[in-house]
């Protein structure tokens, strides 16, 4: 029989039929199967594990099906020891069933780094090698020199400071700078409307220091702490232009957002 009448004969026809079925019914096997290990379209929102203890977020997520794994930690003092401060996929996520949830926790002891060596530069320069180290910059006093703007002296908890010397990470360093005579006085800023962080950087930048901080009424929370912003300082922009360098300047904080305006209006 040629190819021609094998093509067009009724077993051939048969015999595509039947691989046509076949072949159908193993994708539809195939696509079932599938499914079923999948579990397609089945899906669990990811709990919110901020705060949380690994043991507690281990517990939590095993309820829901899925799995923890530390996958980082970082120190926050402001927040408790093992304390689950992120997360990835994020709380509300939908995943599916045995997913790994990675977390970040805040470790039990502040990270250590090195202290630069901060003597003879300018106080700009030890400014950036600070801010770099993870360090921060703490009180600012001055004293008569030659070179104006270098740093003289550096110390930690009222010691001198080395270089290389290990410290938490988050430590406050004290600076002595030079200045010479007839350059001691530097422009008032007005810190109005900052919130703490703002005042203190800006004072910072002036080569000034945080004074005093008072809380008013209205803050009740810590929430309310790290929202409220300056209503009012000592001493006042508006009446003194400049101060001596490493003065300290006082400042009040609100969240009245009302008070923050009136004391922001010039005054004319």
């Amino acid at each position: 029989m040629s190819l021609k009448k094998f093509l067009f004969s009724r077993t051939f026809l048969i015999q595509l039929i039947i691989a046509a079925v076949v072949i159908a019914a193993l994708l539809f096997i195939t696509m079932k199967g599938l499914k079923i290990y999948t579990n397609h379209g089945e899906s669990y929102p990811v709990p919110d594990f901020a705060g949380l203890q690994q043991e507690e977020a281990a517990q939590i997520a095993s309820n829901q099906k899925l799995l923890v794994e530390v996958a980082d930690s970082v120190y926050l003092n402001n927040m408790a020891p093992g304390a689950i401060i992120d997360q990835v996929p994020e709380a509300g996520f939908r995943v599916k069933e045995n997913r790994t949830i990675f977390l970040t926790i805040n470790s039990t002891q502040p990270e250590q780094v090195t202290v630069p060596k901060l003597t003879d530069i300018s106080y700009r320069q030890a400014q950036v090698l600070i801010e770099n180290s993870g360090l921060e910059i703490g009180q600012i006093s001055y004293q008569p020199s030659e070179y104006n703007d270098l740093v003289l002296n550096v110390q930690i908890d009222s010691k001198n400071a080395r270089p290389g010397q290990k410290v938490y990470k988050g430590t406050s360093v004290d600076l002595t700078i030079g200045r010479t005579q007839g350059n001691t006085s530097t422009p008032l800023p007005n810190l109005s409307g900052l919130t703490v962080e703002e005042a203190e950087n800006t004072l910072t930048h002036s080569m000034l220091n945080m004074g005093v901080l008072i809380y008013d009424e209205t803050i009740i929370s810590k929430e309310d702490s790290l929202n409220a912003r300056v209503w009012k300082q000592n001493p006042n922009p508006k009446v003194t232009g400049s101060v001596n360098l490493g003065s300290s300047v006082d400042i009040w904080i609100t969240v009245d957002a009302l008070k923050i305006e009136e004391t922001a209006e010039p005054e004319f």
